[in-house]
């Protein structure tokens, strides 16, 4: 195994603040990286993140992980999330990247970040060789506001907040990501959809069902694609963080692998 090192980027903003990145790699950068992209209330640190990293490391592979604005040690709130700028610093990401030399990227995107990787690839072709999703919101936008009345859907107009509670989270959101929903259709994604990917999902995800991603697949036309199930899993699919570490590897080694 070569041996790695670990860097800690901060990246500045244009508008303000700043993104928090760490990068794991080997004595030489090659032009490729695997950037994993956490979920909505998730950040860089957590265990699938450092399963991938551990995967990658042992192949000698530079990793890269960071926080969304409002997540983790990056700046800003949730009441600021927007889809438009999770892909604003996803692109803060890739420049800093290509000033590194790494200009080639596979993406490993988690339930919001799956999105925020879906539609990143759409921009950037020419980047992104290959994909994993893990549980992905690939509707993320519309998810939310699909699944309130009609009287929680005045109250977050009215009051610009909306409160998400769960057992990992009690935070709130700003109305500025219903007013984007209409911009960043699924079935856009779906019809235009042009990298190879793998998909993780548990049949028992309560937060974004699995036949959405079933649905995804059904609708692209490109040939390259494959979902796999976890009939016990959970949306976080924990249990199964090394395994999909290893096998998200794996798939990229057989379509573009990172280190050339």
């Amino acid at each position: 195994m070569s041996p790695h090192h670990q860097e800690s980027v901060r990246l500045a903003l244009p508008s303000a603040g700043a993104l928090q990145v760490e990068v794991s790699f080997a004595d030489k950068f090659p032009d490729g990286a695997v950037l994993f992209v956490h979920g909505f209330g998730s950040n860089r640190k957590g265990e699938k993140p450092k399963a991938l990293e551990a995967a990658c490391r042992k192949r000698g592979w530079t990793f890269v992980t960071f926080d969304f604005r409002g997540h983790g040690d990056s700046t800003g709130t949730l009441l600021e999330l927007l889809g438009s700028g999770l892909l604003e610093d996803l692109e803060m990401v890739r420049s800093h990247l290509a000033t590194r030399g790494i200009r080639r990227l596979c993406l490993v995107g988690s339930s919001m970040g799956g999105w925020a990787s879906a539609w990143f690839t759409l921009r950037h072709p020419e980047t992104v060789e290959a994909c994993v999703f893990i549980a992905p919101a690939v509707d993320f936008l519309r998810g939310r506001w699909a699944r309130l009345t009609e009287a929680e859907r005045q109250h977050w107009k009215q009051t610009g907040r909306l409160r998400v509670r769960n057992e990992w989270l009690d935070t709130e959101i700003g109305y500025g990501l219903v007013e984007e929903m209409d911009l960043l259709p699924v079935e856009r994604l779906a019809a235009e959809w042009s990298r190879p990917l793998l998909i993780f999902h548990g049949m028992k995800d309560d937060t974004v069902p699995y036949t959405q991603s079933l649905s995804f697949v059904e609708q692209t036309a490109y040939p390259e694609v494959e979902l796999r199930l976890f009939k016990n899993g959970d949306h976080r699919l924990l249990a199964f963080k090394d395994v999909m570490a290893e096998a998200a590897c794996d798939f990229f080694a057989q379509w573009h692998p990172p280190a050339r």
